[in-house]
């Protein structure tokens, strides 16, 4: 959902070292686009499930009885679970909807905890006279690029229609989409685990901060330092309609007590919108996870087509060959360059980044990019 732009490329070095580490002989260029290959598969699996899905339910709504029953949901509820309603169709829509779900959570790299994903929703509140008034509705899969000017509905009698991506049609229309919400909560869980599994140090998001041994951020009356988020903006931008609330989320990295290089998942499920000022007080930082009193953070959106077991692949690959030399190195760009050039044309989206937080820092910081700002302060954490 942000406006892209051309990565800066850094850490030069340490990409060519990882590159050559992987495969031997190979040339960068090579060795990219081989590493994107997976990207694009998942990519193309997220949407043609979606579709599939889509033209499913389209032309299950000729029954009249389904088509009221959806109706009802779509205009309850501002996101119906796709195959819970299904449970009460007829015909083989249920099948249809769950092997859809199980391809998406496969292509993304999630287990069974992740749950259903699939939802749908109306396109835009303007459309919910039409719909209430028995306007008949067609059913499109959500888009995840920010660029695309079209998308392709379907009727009940699985004919497809063009539609404008920026302009709402008069015609009330479903969308099929991902619980961004609920994919990218069983997303981190993978990143933080994978991380771990490949020598990275990594808590998971949902998981209580551990006070750490370091003198600088765990003090004698038992608690410990953090930095937390008092307010934060995204700028704004047009997007597609049918496309949805963000899902942003935000690595941050520095070096682990060890010296080792640790990278923290910080999900932040209430950045929906762009141009909207949020006030979470969110512990974005925990001091006593670090050795310095200094670390990075580089924000991203899910936009639904990420492979979490991919993505941390990547980034530990590169991330590895870092060692601690006794100063505090910058990450930001490190991370960056481990990414596959593909993602950055869909998924995951870069939002921005801010590079050497410091755990005295208060006030506002702008991102790098000059696409986000957030105020950030202080914050002692009391052990009970």
């Amino acid at each position: 959902m942000r406006p892209r732009r051309p990565r800066t490329r850094g850490a030069v070095a340490a990409l060519a070292g990882t590159l050559l580490a992987l495969s031997a002989g190979q040339t960068a260029v090579a060795a990219r686009a081989t590493a994107a290959d997976p990207v694009t598969a998942t990519a193309t699996t997220v949407s043609t499930a979606q579709d599939r899905a889509a033209r499913a339910i389209a032309r299950s709504l000729t029954d009249s009885t389904w088509r009221a029953r959806v109706q009802r949901a779509a205009l309850t509820s501002a996101d119906v679970p796709v195959t819970a309603l299904a449970a009460r169709a007829a015909g083989p829509l249920k099948a249809t909807l769950a092997a859809a779900d199980q391809r998406i959570a496969a292509a993304k790299g999630l287990d069974a905890k992740a749950g259903s994903l699939l939802r749908l929703r109306l396109g835009a509140d303007g459309m919910r006279t039409a719909l209430s008034s028995g306007t008949a509705p067609w059913v499109a899969a959500a888009t995840s690029d920010d660029d695309t000017r079209t998308l392709v509905a379907y009727d009940r009698h699985g004919r497809a229609h063009t539609l404008d991506a920026h302009d709402p049609p008069a015609r009330p229309v479903y969308v099929v989409d991902i619980d961004g919400s609920a994919a990218l909560a069983a997303g981190l869980d993978v990143l933080s685990d994978r991380l771990n599994r490949y020598g990275l140090r990594s808590t998971a998001p949902h998981a209580q901060p551990q006070v750490g041994r370091s003198a600088g951020a765990r003090t004698a009356g038992g608690g410990f330092w953090t930095s937390r988020i008092t307010a934060v903006e995204l700028s704004d931008d047009e997007e597609p309609w049918a496309k949805g609330d963000a899902e942003i989320y935000t690595l941050v990295t520095g070096f682990g007590q060890d010296g080792a290089v640790r990278v923290d998942p910080v999900d932040m499920p209430y950045l929906d919108n762009d141009g909207t000022v949020y006030r979470p007080n969110q512990v974005l930082v925990n001091w006593a996870n670090y050795k310095y009193d200094l670390a990075d953070a580089v924000m991203m959106e899910e936009d639904g087509s990420t492979n979490y077991r991919d993505l941390a692949k990547a980034i530990a690959t590169a991330l590895l060959t870092i060692t601690d030399q006794g100063t505090y190195i910058p990450l930001v760009n490190a991370v960056l360059d481990a990414i596959p050039d593909d993602w950055w044309t869909d998924d995951p989206d870069y939002v921005d980044s801010w590079y050497t937080l410091a755990r005295s820092d208060t006030g506002t910081r702008y991102g790098a990019r000059g696409n986000g700002w957030m105020t950030v302060e202080p914050y002692f954490v009391q052990e009970l």
